[in-house]
């Protein structure tokens, strides 16, 4: 995953970007199901790599295919990615072990899902269907807004000069 997000800084040509990019979510997809988190999983392989894959292809296929280059050296925006990077380890320093059965989570939070407010004996499927409904529903609108907007982006329009002949004649 690392060698293909470094591979993503250097390319130029969109269309490598762009596959690269669904390879990326396939990997990750695949670092979910080693965590057992499947159902995180097809989520990502569905809409990662399959639906942003082939609407980026669609984007593609009306756009040039080769970035332009920057004017400039973009200090500001690496300045910002790398302090948000740091302040993002810093923070995961102060968190419990991967699976450690002492971890918050496991003390407060899931004996009370599991005991006493659902009759559901599958943890996951408890929280998705009592506690995450209205996430649920707002993940639903903002993928519906998004492919909206990207289809008022993506639609054709005429250009001036074919409305009225050749440049208004």
């Amino acid at each position: 995953m690392v060698a293909s997000v470094f591979a993503l800084l250097f390319l130029r040509n969109l269309l490598s970007v762009v596959v690269l990019s669904g390879v990326y979510s396939f990997l990750m997809a695949t670092v979910l199901v080693a965590l057992d988190a499947v159902d995180v999983a097809m989520t990502e392989a569905a809409v990662g790599a399959g639906v942003s894959t082939v609407l980026l292809l669609g984007a593609l296929y009306l756009c040039r295919t080769r970035d332009a280059r920057p004017m400039r050296k973009p200090w500001l925006p690496l300045a910002v990615s790398l302090s948000t990077a740091a302040l993002l380890i810093h923070g995961a320093m102060g968190l419990p072990e991967f699976a450690d059965p002492r971890a918050p989570i496991h003390r407060h939070v899931v004996p009370r899902y599991m005991q006493n407010e659902i009759d559901v004996p599958n943890v996951v499927t408890a929280v998705l269907a009592s506690y995450r409904g209205f996430d649920t529903l707002g993940e639903t609108t903002v993928v519906f807004t998004a492919g909206a907007g990207l289809i008022a982006l993506l639609r054709r329009r005429p250009r001036q000069e074919d409305k009225g002949g050749r440049h208004g004649q």
